[in-house]
């Protein structure tokens, strides 16, 4: 099923597309190219919310944009692993009984399946600015995001069949 298939999926039913992913075999290049699709398109959300920002405070654009790149593409995808690990090792105090491949791809998939919400929260962030429609846009990713993690987190922590 193509990527954009299983986002629209997620939405109707996150567990059942974590199922279908977790049976296509373990494969740490797919979990890779999930969480790096999911870095971009944050990045490629922020930079209307950095264009407007820069326009409004006169800072350089180039500057705001590089350091949004290296934040979301270099550095948030090693601060992810290190969330998955400690996400499977609360997993396993738990009683979960899956492995470290499965709560990486539970948390990455999470971020790609939600990241378009995160696109309209940079069309927010840069057409209204701050206010309640931002921040309701935000609760509602944080919302969509969680549901997203934990039913698939909750997937990858069942026993093998």
């Amino acid at each position: 099923m193509p990527v954009t298939a299983d986002i629209v999926a997620s939405y109707r039913g996150p567990a059942r597309v974590m199922r279908r992913l977790l049976a296509m075999g373990r494969r740490e290049e797919r979990a890779l190219a999930i969480l790096m699709a999911g870095c971009v398109l944050v990045f490629v959300g922020q930079m209307p919310r950095l264009a407007r920002q820069a326009h409004l405070t006169g800072e350089d654009l180039d500057m705001l944009m590089g350091a949004t790149l290296l934040a979301w593409v270099v550095i948030a995808p090693l601060m992810l692993y290190v969330l998955a690990a400690l996400s499977h090792l609360l997993a396993r105090a738990l009683g979960g009984q899956g492995d470290w491949y499965g709560a990486r791809l539970a948390l990455f998939w999470s971020l790609l399946a939600s990241s378009p919400l995160l696109l309209l929260h940079g069309l927010v962030a840069a057409l209204i600015g701050p206010g309640p429609a931002l921040n309701a846009i935000g609760a509602v990713w944080l919302a969509v995001f969680l549901w997203f993690w934990l039913s698939g987190l909750r997937q990858a922590q069942r026993p093998a069949t």
